[in-house]
């Protein structure tokens, strides 16, 4: 949008300026945001010249897809395919650090962006939930961090890496080193990357073991 970040302290929001900030994020502003792992940029997830955006801001190739945070299961409902094994993962460690890759629905299908499976996360941190439940299109996002470059907890770096380049930065403090498990439900179940929450506790949930990947 404009070459100027607004930067506001996560905690410090008023009602007012989430409202504006919903309203602009959804119209295809790009922020940066403190989720429960790491910091995380996104946009709308309908708008598409703005996701480009974020490829290019952080020089990431296209062909890896982005996630879907909403700001609860029911809304989460809405974009994908719950199995009765994703519902048992989804009211175990959601809100948390697991993203589950899950079958479309009817309204999920045009965010695959031409993958087979739509990753979704429900997070904790208090502040982006209150965003996320008040936004009607769910937040595109991904880590908030170059490509190939380590993925970012800390303000200073936050500020450093993406004043002037996104249009809002909430800072919300020093953040977990650990991103989120991932784990593709589309057919078998797979582990993409093990991280806050453990293989064991997803097996123990799921009710058989995961391949990993």
């Amino acid at each position: 949008m404009t070459g100027k970040t607004h930067i506001f302290n996560a905690a410090e929001i008023t009602p007012e300026i989430l409202a504006q900030a919903v309203h602009e994020i959804e119209a295809g502003a790009v922020a940066v945001v403190p989720t429960d792992t790491v910091y995380g940029i996104g946009t709308g997830a309908f708008c598409e010249a703005s996701i480009e955006r974020i490829y290019k801001i952080k020089e990431r190739p296209a062909t890896s897809p982005l996630q879907i945070l909403t700001g609860s299961l029911e809304q989460a409902r809405k974009t994908a395919t719950f199995t009765p094994g994703a519902e048992r993962l989804a009211q175990a460690f959601w809100p948390g650090g697991l993203t589950m890759i899950l079958p479309p629905s009817e309204k999920g299908r045009a965010l695959t962006r031409g993958f087979a499976g739509l990753g979704l996360r429900v997070p904790g941190n208090p502040f982006l939930v209150s965003l996320l439940k008040a936004m009607e299109p769910p937040l595109a996002c991904t880590s908030a961090n170059l490509h190939g470059q380590p993925v970012l907890t800390d303000e200073a770096e936050v500020l450093k890496t993406f004043d002037g380049k996104v249009d809002f930065i909430f800072l919300g403090g020093s953040l977990s080193p650990t991103a989120s498990s991932v784990a593709d439900l589309t057919a078998e179940p797979i582990l993409l990357r093990e991280g806050s929450v453990p293989r064991a506790e997803l097996e123990r949930v799921w009710g058989g073991s995961f391949r990993v990947k």
